[in-house]
């Protein structure tokens, strides 16, 4: 779920209390939040509390939260864990410790530490284009063996990757195998994913709702169609020139249809008025296709 802001640190409010509502409408599974999309890392330690705090009582069970909690400081992981805890959260999700790179080792012995303090079940969060550090197969074989770490978001992109790592998963019936980049829904989910965690879903949930109950069903007709409308919206995310404009496009599509506000967390900005027209104009093509 992307953060609705209106200021360097402030919660849009009522825009996150319409975008919550707009994505359950939707159907969608579970949130995740504080993650990528969400800005997690840019955000102050006070705002992000705050945005647990009102995400858990507006869902109110109805579906599973999730909350990223990575950080550099090991406490800093611990103590987001435990404010999300007492919130009502579901689990907690953390990828490698960026800025220092870890070894796999070292990364191993990181994942038992911070698991041992962790109130919730935990899915790890590779990311490795934005820590770094990738949760190496080995690794992840032995951090597979913690009963209370219960799935893994993959981020790399890798197919190669995710497809080993459904494997060693295989020792798991109750470990969660999911995909983050949406334009590799389909073919993770063919290879034996049981999912993804699609930023996409902010504008469109039904979209891909639709497209994860016709993988499911093994309906290949329907789900090509809905992948090919799930990549025809991925071009939100390459009318600007900077790799935020994944971010960007999502905020400034939402903004468009009165949902939340798109003021993003420094140094990225929204986009100007040229980049929003070109946005406007896919929305209005985009938006009656749900």
């Amino acid at each position: 779920m992307v953060t609705p802001l209106s200021g360097r640190d402030a919660l849009d409010h009522a825009g996150l209390e319409r975008l919550i509502e707009h994505m359950i409408d939707g159907g969608i599974h579970g949130l995740f939040i504080l993650g990528t999309t969400g800005e997690g890392p840019s955000l102050s330690y006070r705002l992000r509390c705050e945005l647990i705090e009102r995400t858990c009582a507006q869902v109110a069970g109805r579906i599973p939260v999730l909350v990223a909690v990575t950080d550099t400081a090991f406490v800093e992981s611990v103590n987001l864990a435990g404010h999300a805890a007492d919130s009502g959260a579901t689990a907690a999700v953390f990828s490698a410790p960026y800025y220092f790179p870890a070894g796999q080792p070292e990364l191993l012995e990181y994942v038992i530490h911070l698991v041992e303090q962790m109130p919730l079940p935990v899915f790890l969060y590779n990311m490795p284009s934005l820590t770094k550090t990738t949760f190496g197969l080995e690794m992840l074989a032995e951090a597979i063996q913690i009963p209370q770490i219960v799935g893994l978001k993959d981020s790399s992109g890798d197919l190669t990757y995710f497809r080993a790592a459904i494997a060693i998963a295989q020792q798991r019936p109750d470990f969660s195998i999911l995909i983050g980049p949406e334009e590799h829904l389909s073919t993770a989910m063919g290879y034996g994913g049981h999912g993804g965690v699609a930023g996409g879903a902010n504008l469109r949930p039904e979209l891909f709702v639709r497209l994860y109950e016709a993988l499911a069903a093994r309906n290949g007709v329907q789900a090509e169609m809905l992948q090919a409308e799930v990549d025809r919206q991925a071009e939100l995310y390459r009318i600007g020139q900077h790799s935020s404009s994944i971010i960007k496009g999502l905020k400034c599509a939402l903004s468009c249809l009165g949902i939340c506000d798109d003021y993003l967390a420094e140094p990225f900005h929204r986009f100007r008025a040229s980049e929003r027209a070109r946005v406007q104009r896919l929305v209005e093509e985009l938006v009656p296709a749900i």
